[in-house]
């Protein structure tokens, strides 16, 4: 006999690394969710940047409807169709020469990594491992990305990280000058860190990393997982800094959805892999990579970009106003349709409580640490969602300050 799922099925069957809301999900349209109970929900995280396009878009939902009735899977022993028409669709659009697919940011971190060290002791010998990270960023769950992300909570209680890592602080040019040198072999940066706060760096210190990695001949690897994908406006972040990495890469909204995640480099510095250097069993599967050219073809356009472009300042204007209407926000940062809201001092750690207020108004946003609110809107979302969005926001924002 079939029960009804539950949210105590969570807690009874599921390993506790997450601890969801009451609510299930059964049904998304454009920047809307319904629960099981009927109630909807704006949706002001797509995911976490996940659902650029919104949910069920039917550019995309056709993609997988066709692809599923022709292919779903072959080994990389052979190719397929859509993963390649994807990996001419990037470098056209992109620096990039050469693609690695994956099925997530994390994966494609670690391919990333593996191939600035691979390159760098190939042409400089054992000793040219350093990597250059930053502190409060995040990368992904696998070991060698937790070690590369800047934030110990994640690897807490689960032993020995790989070594060779060194940490310093966002937005510090003497530091990174101290602790680049002939060592190291790759400095890994958020152009826009996410999980901390949405804070872009400034444009001089990506160019002060960019001179450095030149002159040690070290690889400058941005990872644009959350960044890329026509989040900030440009279709990735460097473009709008001038500023072009070695590596890049990127992952949630490429696919609008579907795990996909993507390494991007040059022909020089992807000749350092051979066949059998890297893999990945599920990595550039025709489903992903048909929805993937759905979405991306879509992102890319002039027209998407724009929308970007005019709806984070509607939005950004409306965020202001409400801090200052509301006194719950100081700093209003933001990358496009991408927000960071500086909780007041009154009002420090209690970003959780937006998001747990949030869901009983019908609204969903994120965190950005336990000081900041993050949003993160479907790229196309409509103006009359954005607009109940920042509405439920605002009363939100009264019940907490009250």
């Amino acid at each position: 006999m079939s029960h009804p799922v539950q949210r105590a099925d969570f807690d009874r069957y599921m390993v506790p690394v997450f601890s969801p809301l009451e609510m299930i999900f059964v049904r998304g349209e454009g920047s809307r969710l319904w629960d099981q109970a009927g109630r909807d929900y704006i949706d002001f995280g797509a995911g976490i940047a996940v659902t650029a396009l919104g949910h069920g878009h039917p550019a995309l939902l056709a993609a997988l409807h066709e692809q599923a009735a022709k292919l779903w899977h072959v080994s990389n022993y052979y190719t397929n169709e859509p993963v390649l028409k994807l990996a001419r669709m990037i470098c056209e659009s992109t620096f990039a020469e050469r693609v690695f697919f994956s099925n997530s940011g994390a994966e494609a971190n670690e391919g990333a990594i593996k191939l600035a060290r691979k390159r760098a002791i190939d042409r400089h010998g054992p000793e040219k491992i350093e990597i250059v990270a930053f502190n409060g960023s995040f990368h992904g769950r696998t070991f060698m990305t937790m070690a590369v992300g800047g934030q110990p909570k994640y690897s807490s209680g689960m032993g020995p990280l790989p070594e060779g890592i060194i940490h310093v602080d966002y937005n510090d040019i003497e530091a990174v000058r101290r602790v680049i040198g002939p060592r190291t072999c790759a400095v890994v940066i958020e152009p826009v860190v996410g999980e901390s706060g949405v804070v872009p760096a400034t444009p001089e210190f990506l160019r002060t990393l960019r001179e450095l990695c030149t002159q040690h001949d070290a690889m400058l690897v941005f990872d644009e997982i959350q960044s890329g994908n026509g989040r900030t406006g440009n279709l990735f972040a460097y473009m709008g800094y001038g500023v072009t990495p070695d590596i890049l890469t990127t992952a949630k909204g490429i696919a609008g959805g579907f795990p996909m995640g993507v390494m991007m480099t040059t022909e020089a510095i992807a000749s350092a892999f051979h066949v059998g250097s890297h893999g990945s069993t599920f990595g550039g599967n025709p489903l992903a990579a048909a929805v993937a050219c759905a979405a991306f073809d879509l992102i890319r356009s002039d027209a998407v970009l724009a929308g970007v472009r005019s709806k984070a300042e509607r939005a950004a204007s409306r965020l202001r106003d409400m801090a200052t209407s509301t006194g719950c926000f100081g700093e209003v940062r933001h990358a496009g349709l991408w927000f960071g809201l500086q909780l007041v001092p009154e009002m420090a750690g209690r970003a959780k409580d937006f998001v747990t207020v949030g869901a009983e108004e019908g609204l969903l946003v994120l965190q950005g640490g336990p000081d900041v609110v993050r949003l993160a809107t479907s790229l196309v979302i409509s103006d009359a969602e954005l607009d109940e969005g920042l509405n439920r926001l605002e009363r939100v924002c009264k019940r907490l300050k009250a």
